[in-house]
């Protein structure tokens, strides 16, 4: 038996600093380890601010998923106050947030995760009529002409000409698990270069709204949006009229060009609906509350519960008291030792490092190999992301989401055991991205209907002078981001944060072994009837690893609060 260690270190076309190792046996994965090897701190920093600011702290988490940890932190720190905020601030942050999840989606598809299927260089010996045949046959989109793919195609020819390659420089070309014909490849590479420019014009929503990005601003207690149809600086209706066009050029581009080519991608790759499924237990808080106020679940668009098991025909209930984190395999300590599991409002972020000095040669060889934590749900590892999303709302009897689930699979031809793997995390995301490009006209309807009406208010004073706060609170703010489960949780003590955790989407899914031996998603994924063609060429792992799309950075933050250097990195 041929056995080989395999590391891929940095993962990259991901947020943040991400290792895996492997352990490959006969083409095939038998054991991996993901480490995460940046240290998390702004939890720390956090303690003795006024509750009110940590939003702002929160958001800088991370440089993409910045709204939702903004939200997370208004949401936590208002459970904890009592605070109920306007329903216009609510249609707000439903708009802000799910603009960022569709903007999010669309680049992690063509930008982060299309090169583990696309090859680039195949597209140039592609012929673009051919490519506007394809693409004429699955969408009206006004770009799927032969002249604007053979443009697109000299366009990549001079690229690749000029030496200059950029992030193609190191692509795994020519090997063996890319199926795409050349033409499709061209399509692609097309739509690859027409997202950038689409997602840096629908994104503005967050500038009108939160007065700029990739940090909108955001309130406790509401939103920072003045509403005044006849104003000049405020939500007028020259600014309204401008959000409509941004809202429905994001959804002409999803359903037009996004979901096509998604579609059509997956055909050459159904295989890999049996491949990754990992851990069977998938988690979602739920998201986007179309009834006033977030604390009522009932009125969230997408639900929450959580399936165990791969058991698609029940939906258990999620109770944030029953998250836990440990820290067995984690650089860190707790007061009570590794063995032991904290829910957050108990938790202790104490850094330990006990690995070896880098460069590492094998982290796996080390009882603790990461800085992420290990959060659990009643003791089981969880999958957070689009794919819970959708299961949890496919079985608890989502119209819009069963619809939609129901159409893939019929022009997949495939059952929906597909959907528990590698490709059906791509392709959830895909069905989640369509939805929400939708769903964003009613909530920008409702806001404007509300505008009309003569309710133009967007903030709640209430309770927003401290003398007005108990002595002591606590709260806890849910969020299902782009990538999954978030939770903030907040201890409030003589107007002061006395205690501060967060449990993000990737420290769910980059959980490493915990105290019973159980692998995270991540490991997990890699270990289930996951190949290895050519270890030297990785693209099988970066395949399953990219369809999570991983942020490191928000499970494993750098901060230090004084500027001063940390590291000094040297690139050769």
């Amino acid at each position: 038996m041929a056995r080989q260690k395999v590391v891929v270190d940095p993962i990259t076309r991901i947020e943040g600093h991400l290792r895996i190792e492997v352990q490959a046996e006969d083409g095939r994965i038998a054991d991996a380890w993901a480490s995460s090897t940046q240290f998390r701190g702004i939890e720390i920093i956090l303690q003795g601010r006024d509750p009110r600011d940590c939003w702002a702290f929160t958001q800088r988490i991370c440089g993409v998923c910045t709204t939702v940890h903004a939200l997370a932190s208004c949401r936590a720190v208002e459970d904890a106050l009592d605070i109920t905020i306007p329903p216009n601030a609510q249609l707000i942050r439903n708009l802000v947030h799910s603009m960022q999840t569709v903007q999010d989606h669309v680049i992690h598809f063509y930008h982060l995760h299309a090169l583990d299927w696309v090859d680039v260089v195949s597209a140039l010996s592609a012929d673009p009529a051919g490519t506007a045949a394809i693409a004429k046959a699955i969408s009206p989109w006004p770009n799927n002409s032969e002249t604007h793919f053979r443009e697109v195609q000299d366009r990549v020819q001079a690229f690749v000409a000029s030496g200059q390659l950029g992030i193609f420089t190191n692509g795994y070309w020519g090997h063996p698990a890319y199926k795409l014909p050349p033409e499709v490849n061209l399509l692609a590479v097309a739509h690859y270069l027409e997202a950038l420019d689409w997602q840096r014009d629908v994104i503005r929503l967050h500038a009108v709204f939160g007065g700029k990005n990739p940090h909108p601003n955001f309130l406790v207690g509401g939103m920072a949006s003045a509403i005044n149809v006849e104003g000049t600086a405020t939500i007028n209706a020259e600014r309204i009229t401008d959000l409509y066009g941004m809202i429905r050029r994001a959804r002409r581009f999803v359903e037009q060009v996004y979901w096509p080519d998604l579609v059509a991608i997956a055909g050459f790759y159904k295989e890999w609906g049996a491949i990754g499924g990992g851990v069977p237990n998938y988690m979602a808080v739920g998201e986007w509350p179309e009834g006033g106020t977030y604390r009522d679940v009932d009125s969230l668009y997408f639900p929450r519960g959580i399936i165990l098991d791969n058991d698609l025909s029940t939906i258990h209930p999620y109770d944030q008291q029953k998250v836990e984190e440990y820290i067995t395999s984690s650089w860190y300590e707790y007061e009570g030792g590794d063995e032991v599991g904290l829910h957050p409002w108990e938790g202790e972020t104490v850094p330990n490092y006990t690995g070896p000095e880098p460069p590492w040669t094998f982290l796996q060889d080390h009882d603790k190999y990461t800085w992420m934590k290990s959060p659990r749900y009643e003791g089981l590892p969880m999958q957070v992301g689009p794919l819970p999303r959708m299961l949890v709302a496919y079985v608890s009897g989502h119209e819009d989401v069963q619809a939609l689930v129901n159409e893939a699979l019929g022009k997949l031809e495939v059952g929906p055991e597909a959907l528990l793997s590698t490709l059906g995390r791509t392709a959830a995301r895909g069905i989640e991205t369509v939805l929400l490009a939708a769903r964003q006209e009613k909530w920008m309807d409702d806001l404007v209907a509300r505008i009309r009406g003569g309710d133009v208010s967007t903030f709640s004073q209430e309770k927003w002078d401290p003398s007005t706060w108990p002595s002591s609170a606590q709260g806890y703010g849910y969020l299902d981001a782009a990538r999954g489960a978030l939770g903030h949780w907040v201890q409030i003590e003589n107007g002061a944060v006395s205690r501060y955790q967060c449990v993000v989407p990737s420290t769910w899914n980059c959980s490493p072994r915990d105290a019973q031996g159980q692998n995270g998603p991540y490991e997990a994924a890699l270990m289930d009837n996951h190949p290895l063609a050519i270890p030297e060429q990785p693209l099988e792992i970066l395949r399953t690893i990219h369809s999570f799309d991983p942020c490191m950075a928000c499970g494993v933050h750098v901060l230090d609060a004084n500027g001063d250097p940390i590291t000094e990195v040297k690139v050769r």
